[in-house]
């Protein structure tokens, strides 16, 4: 099996725990929040987890064995909620999620414009940069007004 295969578990593990994170934290804000958030995540995580497992079959996984090893990282997601809950202040959540929400949202942030400006920067046709530039602000639209409802 190639390299490739094993550290992307790894750092999908990484990016579960993340998620688990940010969910746990969301739902220790309000009932709201952490509805929003988990949808937001769940929306990114499906077809994440479907690259991912391809990127298993390439690496020399059989399909049983990927469908294992990813729904083994999940478990990072169970972590992160766990560990978003056990440290919790004995003054309150709001303790918890003073850090929690920036770090993970932060992070978040920071991987998707890593993926994406690079694109945007190398892209061609203007036409196409300004469609993923107005996809990306409907995409902040959009949980803007989530957030306001």
């Amino acid at each position: 099996l190639q390299i490739s295969g094993y550290l992307n578990l790894l750092a999908n593990t990484i990016d579960n725990f993340t998620h688990g994170l940010a969910v746990a934290a969301s739902f220790l804000v309000s009932r709201k929040v952490g509805f929003l958030t988990t949808m937001a995540i769940l929306l990114h995580e499906i077809p994440h987890e479907v690259g991912d497992f391809a990127i298993l079959l390439r690496a020399g996984f059989d399909r049983w064995s990927a469908a294992k090893m990813q729904l083994s990282t999940a478990l990072g997601g169970i972590l992160g909620a766990c560990f978003a809950i056990c440290s919790q202040s004995p003054k309150g959540a709001g303790e918890t999620v003073a850090w929690i929400l920036p770090f993970t949202s932060g992070g978040f942030l920071y991987i998707a414009l890593v993926n994406v400006v690079p694109d945007l920067l190398e892209e061609k046709n203007p036409w196409n940069s300004l469609q993923q530039i107005l996809l990306l602000c409907t995409g902040i639209t959009v949980m803007v007004l989530l957030s306001l409802t």
